[in-house]
């Protein structure tokens, strides 16, 4: 496999240089093949809070970052930075720290309402997600890129670009046989200072990542159907 010898990125104001893209067009039945499977597969997917301690695969991880760092993202600028993370000692800081934030927010911050739509997760300010499953995903989004002279250059779109390389991720994870779960604390500042984060960078999510611990039990919850969701015009 031949990898471009060019820059991560352009720089500001390189012109644009075409190359050609020939994919080898699908033929039709299998194309209609590999969406079915893949709708049935991504319907099995669920948010798992309940994580057996087995080690997982460490390249089965890093080839879904991998996967996700090939998400489309605003001027090619790939605003993102996946920590990896698979040190118990730095797993229990994180939770530590994100469940001193939880309590704050169950015990008054989220309201009423947010607290009511939370109900049927059956989720509380307790997070042993972050230190049972084995590795752990944080995802930092980044405002602008720094030079090594310190001059910054703004980023564009950078929350959707993270955002859909997030869900990437999950999709990666999944279709490899693994489980996870998007945690979002706020504030998320800890994250930055615990992993020595620069200071473009800020928190998007923390993805506990493993397998399903044998007594896992999810919500008894329901999709909404295809013609609930799309409109066609």
């Amino acid at each position: 496999m031949s990898h471009s010898t060019r820059s991560w990125a352009p720089a500001d104001g390189e012109p644009y240089r075409p190359v050609p893209y020939r994919p080898e067009r699908m033929p039709a039945a299998e194309s209609l093949a590999r969406a079915a499977e893949l709708r049935e597969r991504m319907n099995r997917r669920r948010t798992v809070r309940q994580f057996a301690a087995d080690p997982v695969p460490a390249q089965v991880v890093r080839d879904a970052i991998a996967c996700a760092a090939t998400a489309p993202s605003g001027a090619h600028q790939q605003p993102w930075t996946f920590v990896l993370v698979r040190d118990p000692e730095v797993r229990r800081r994180i939770r530590a720290a994100a469940e001193a934030e939880e309590q704050v927010s169950y015990r008054g911050r989220l309201g009423e309402e947010w607290l009511a739509a939370l109900r049927p997760l059956g989720t509380d300010e307790v997070k042993p997600h972050l230190t049972d499953a084995p590795q752990l995903i944080v995802v930092f989004r980044q405002r602008h890129r720094l030079d090594a002279d310190g001059s910054k250059h703004k980023h564009y779109y950078v929350d959707e670009s993270v955002g859909i390389a997030v869900g990437m991720l999950l999709t990666a994870l999944h279709l490899s046989g693994l489980a996870a779960l998007v945690h979002t604390p706020s504030p998320m500042r800890f994250l930055q200072e615990v992993l020595g984060r620069p200071a473009n960078e800020k928190a998007f999510a923390v993805i506990p990542v493993g397998y399903p611990a044998p007594e896992c039990v999810v919500p008894d919850l329901m999709r909404k159907s295809l013609d609930q969701v799309m409109v066609e015009v």
